[in-house]
């Protein structure tokens, strides 16, 4: 494969030289196109074959076919395809010998105007032919493509070049961010900027990556979630703001983790998580008829309704409703184990009583949620930002959103009283010299912001691969993302 590949370069190469004996640059500083395939496409749907008209185009794109020796030329462009006539009637010496350099992938310019063949294929018929970037590597074969997944993904450029299906996908991803924002925006919503380097892991129970920063002589984290920050400027008085971007959490990659990913996060003084629930929904119901036209999309063959507010349900109900046991009342770490285990889930490696209880949530229930679902009240161990739930103390007020059985999102009842968000970090430092290396770190800065007055705040983090990954019914986070990491290539 390597020596026909190089043989196929080879050619490639020949061409150019041949084009730059010629005295021609097959890599010009600029053309401008004034039309593309598909507007054409649909302006003339009704040309009847075997016409033409005086209309000029200018067009370009990637050539994707070619027949009879250059005669016919299939372009892609952004918008689709359309095909260029290319006949020694309407093209100059020069231009003929150029068309004989052609390659497939070689990006094109046209001029000319439009006709429909007599066998009904709308057609820019050339009066000038233009190479206008000469590629030196063959596209994988039309009917095949990339089958391989690595190579889908370590080529991304070529697999959105040849898939229009991943190429939609990707769009199917921007659309939905846009919509995000234009909602937020709506809703008098500030988008900011925090920093990406923190001085001290916090924000969320993870393992971070680490870097050096050379100019302060010290270790920095690659931040684990925008959280502390986006509360210093609620305590600041910008009372609604929100943040796109990238985290990292150094875990496992599976179908629905990428220790690299793009988060929203949103924060909103003087309101609760059940403020946060309404937020939640109405941002994903918002995305979805900006994405489809429709408040529902399909996932697994299944359609998604998210037009109906979400039930809310609390974990220890539909703990109890799946599996038939009540972990209120286990007292003890011990006890909630021994109810693990009624139940077939081995929790010996949990430290706490909360992570018992979402250690079974995960393997018992999680999968069993295809409908939408705020998943309410987490136990207060596992949860040290969110405040404690006004009826249960051994719960906060936090909830997470399940779709097709995946969490997609969060919300707490943001801790404002720094005295208690203290005793939290220390129960957290504890948990880390223990061996818990996704425990929290305590943050004075954060602390002295909270004694500043934090108001009552809601705050919301919503996975923007996991939703993109249901909206485009993908079957791992790897589609979604433009260019997934992967292993070193040995």
């Amino acid at each position: 494969m390597t020596e026909e590949i190089s043989i196929h370069r080879q050619g490639r190469l020949k061409k150019l030289n041949d084009m730059l004996e010629m005295g021609y640059n097959p890599y010009p500083y600029s053309f401008k196109p004034n039309a593309y395939a598909a507007d054409l496409q649909e302006k003339y749907k009704d040309l009847a074959n075997g016409e033409h008209t005086e209309d000029h185009v200018i067009v370009a794109g990637r050539t994707m076919a070619v027949r009879n020796d250059g005669m016919f030329i299939d372009l892609k462009d952004k918008s689709g395809s359309i095909q260029v006539f290319c006949h020694k009637c309407n093209l100059d010496e020069d231009n003929l010998k150029l068309l004989k350099c052609l390659d497939l992938g070689d990006i094109i310019g046209i001029h000319g105007f439009i006709r429909r063949t007599p066998r009904g294929e709308l057609s820019v018929a050339a009066e000038k032919f233009d190479i206008i970037a000469k590629s030196l590597e063959p596209l994988p074969e039309k009917f095949h493509g990339l089958t391989d997944m690595d190579t889908r993904y370590r080529q991304r450029y070529v697999d959105f070049i040849i898939n229009d299906e991943a190429k939609e996908t990707f769009r199917t991803r921007c659309k939905m961010v846009s919509a995000i924002r234009e909602y937020l925006s709506g809703e008098d919503f500030m988008e900011v900027e925090t920093p990406i380097l923190h001085p001290i892991m916090g924000g969320a129970s993870a393992k971070p990556f680490v870097t050096h920063y050379n100019a302060l002589d010290n270790d920095f984290y690659l931040r684990v979630a925008p959280e502390l920050y986006l509360k210093k400027l609620i305590v600041s008085g910008f009372d609604r703001v929100f943040e796109i971007g990238r985290n990292f959490r150094n875990e496992g990659i599976d179908k629905n983790h990428n220790p690299e990913f793009t988060a929203l996060e949103v924060y909103m003084a003087y309101g609760d998580y059940n403020d946060g629930a309404e937020l939640v929904s109405n941002i994903i119901r918002h995305a979805a008829l900006k994405v489809f036209g429709k408040e529902q999309f399909e996932v697994d063959g299944k359609i998604v309704d998210v037009s109906k507010p979400f039930p809310k349900v609390s974990m220890i109900d539909l703990i109890k409703q799946t599996c038939g046991i009540d972990f209120l009342e286990a007292e003890t770490v011990e006890e909630a184990r021994k109810l693990a285990q009624s139940v077939g889930v081995e929790a010996s490696h949990c430290s706490c009583w909360g992570k018992v209880v979402t250690e079974v949530f995960d393997e018992k229930v999680e999968h069993t949620l295809f409908e939408p679902i705020h998943v309410m009240d987490m136990p207060r161990d596992v949860s040290p930002l969110a405040k404690t739930h006004r009826s249960n103390p051994r719960l906060v007020e936090h909830f997470d959103t399940y779709i097709a059985g995946m969490e997609v999102g969060c919300s707490y009842s943001e801790l404002s009283n720094p005295l208690e968000q203290r005793e939290r970090f220390m129960d957290q430092m504890k948990a880390r010299e223990e061996g818990d290396d996704e425990a929290q770190m305590l943050d004075e800065s954060f602390l002295d912001a909270l004694d500043h007055g934090f108001a009552p705040t809601t705050g919301l983090g919503m996975g923007i691969d996991r939703l993109a990954k249901l909206m485009t019914n993908s079957a791992t986070l790897r589609d979604v993302i433009a260019f997934p990491t992967l292993k070193a290539k040995k």
